[in-house]
C-alpha cells in the first residue's frame, strides 16, 4: 500500500476521474495483489475478529428487516388478488399473459419507487457518491452513524430481496435463469446486509441505484408484450412500447452494469477504499461479492446478445420474454408444437389431391393458426 502514498494526499474536494476498463483492471489487480501480500494475517481467526470489532446491527433492525419482507409479500399477494388479476382479467389477456401480468406489474411498482428515492438521494440531496464515487470512503469510520435517509433505502431494499428470495422460488413461475435469480437475491442481499452493517452504505446505494433502473424497463416491457394481444385484437401502441423498452433496456444495461458499475463501484471498492482506510474490513469479501454480481450481468447480457442476434437474423418477428419457461408450461409447450407439427402433416398428406392453388389455401389457414 506504500506506493499509493501519493494518492492519498488529494484532497478531499478534488474528483478523481473515471478510469477506462484497463486502468480498472490494472491498477485494481496491483492494489488487490499488494494487499493480499500485505495481509500476512489473514485467516478464520482474523475476520472473527473482524466481524466482532466492526459490525453494527441491531436486533430491532433484524426485526424490521423480517416484518418489513413479510410487509411485501403480503402486499404482493393483496394486490395480486385485489388489483392486478382482476385487472388482467377485465383486459381480456390471453391466459398465459394472465397469469404471468401480476409479477411483472408487481415489480414495476416496486423498483420504479425504489429507483425514485435512490435517484432523490444521490441527485437532489448533498451526496456526492455517483459523481465522486471514492468520497464514499473518505470520511469511513467503523460503527459511523448511517443516515436516516439512506438507512430507509437500505430497509426497503433488503427487506425486498429477503422477499425475492421466497417469492422467486415459491410465487413466481421457474424459468431458465430462476436458480441465477435466487444466487443474485442471495448476493445482493448479503451485501446490502453486510455493507450495512460494516457501514459501506455509502457505495451500497450507488449500487443500488446502478442496478433497479433495469427492473423497470424489464417489467414495462413485458407488460407491453401481454398487453400487445387482448381479446382477440392486436394493439400497435403496446408492440411500439414493447419494442422501444426492449431497445431502452439493452442500452442501459450496458451503460449501468457494463460501464458506470465497474468503473465507478469497483475502482473505489477496489482501489479508492484502501487509499482512504488502508485497514479497511472485509476487503476482499465484500469486493468477491461485487466481482460475482458484474459475473451475473454478464451472463444476463448474453441473453440480451441472443435477442438481438435473433431479431437481426429473422428469428424473431417481435419482442418476447427470453427468460423462457421451464416445467409444466415448457412441457405443455413442446408437447403443443408436436401435435401442431404433426397434424401439419397429416392435413397436408390429406390433400395431395388437390389442386396446387386449393392446397395453397388450406396450408396457409393451417399454418397461420399455429404461428
Amino acid at each position: 500500500m506504500d506506493s499509493h502514498t501519493d494518492d492519498d494526499s488529494m484532497r478531499v474536494g478534488e474528483v478523481e476521474p473515471m478510469p477506462g476498463y484497463t486502468g480498472l483492471v490494472t491498477r485494481a489487480s496491483a492494489v488487490m495483489l499488494n494487499a493480499l501480500r500485505d495481509c500476512s494475517a489473514c485467516g478464520l481467526e482474523l475476520s472473527k475478529r473482524t466481524l466482532l470489532d466492526n459490525a453494527y446491527i441491531t436486533w430491532t433492525e433484524i426485526g424490521l428487516f423480517f416484518m418489513c419482507a413479510v410487509m411485501w409479500t403480503q402486499i404482493r399477494r393483496g394486490l395480486t388478488e385485489c388489483l392486478f388479476k382482476p385487472f388482467a382479467q377485465w383486459c381480456c389477456l390471453q391466459p398465459k399473459d394472465t397469469a404471468k401480468m401480476p409479477e411483472s406489474a408487481w415489480k414495476l411498482v416496486f423498483y420504479t419507487m425504489s429507483w425514485s428515492y435512490s435517484t432523490y438521494l444521490l441527485f437532489f440531496t448533498n451526496y456526492t457518491f455517483f459523481h465522486d464515487p471514492p468520497s464514499a470512503f473518505y470520511d469511513w469510520k467503523s460503527g459511523m452513524t448511517v443516515p436516516t435517509d439512506i438507512a430507509i433505502a437500505y430497509l426497503i431494499q433488503g427487506s425486498f430481496y429477503g422477499h425475492s428470495i421466497y417469492a422467486t422460488v415459491y410465487m413466481d413461475d421457474w424459468r431458465k435463469d430462476s436458480t441465477v435469480m435466487v444466487v443474485h437475491h442471495v448476493v445482493t442481499l448479503a451485501l446490502i446486509t453486510f455493507s450495512y452493517a460494516f457501514r459501506f452504505h455509502s457505495i451500497g446505494l450507488l449500487v443500488l441505484f446502478l442496478h433497479d433502473i433495469n427492473d423497470i424497463q424489464l417489467e414495462f416491457t413485458k407488460l407491453n408484450v401481454y398487453f400487445k394481444t387482448r381479446g382477440g385484437d392486436y394493439y400497435l401502441i403496446h408492440d411500439i412500447l414493447s419494442n422501444m423498452g426492449s431497445v431502452s433496456f439493452s442500452i442501459t444495461w450496458f451503460w449501468f452494469r457494463l460501464y458506470w458499475f465497474p468503473l465507478k463501484v469497483l475502482y473505489a471498492t477496489c482501489v479508492s477504499s484502501l487509499q482512504s482506510v488502508p485497514n479497511i474490513p472485509f476487503y476482499f469479501f465484500f469486493n468477491s461479492l461485487l466481482l460475482t454480481l458484474l459475473c451475473m450481468n454478464i451472463y444476463w447480457f448474453l441473453f440480451i446478445v441472443a435477442f438481438v442476434a435473433k431479431v437481426l437474423t429473422g428469428q424473431m418477428k417481435d419482442v418476447k420474454d427470453l427468460r423462457e419457461y421451464e416445467g409444466e408450461e415448457g412441457a405443455q409447450r413442446a408437447a403443443a408444437l408436436l401435435m401442431a407439427q404433426q397434424r401439419l402433416q397429416s392435413e397436408d398428406a390429406g390433400h395431395l389431391n388437390n389442386s396446387a392453388e386449393g392446397k395453397h389455401v388450406q396450408n396457409g389457414i393451417t399454418k397461420e393458426k399455429h404461428l
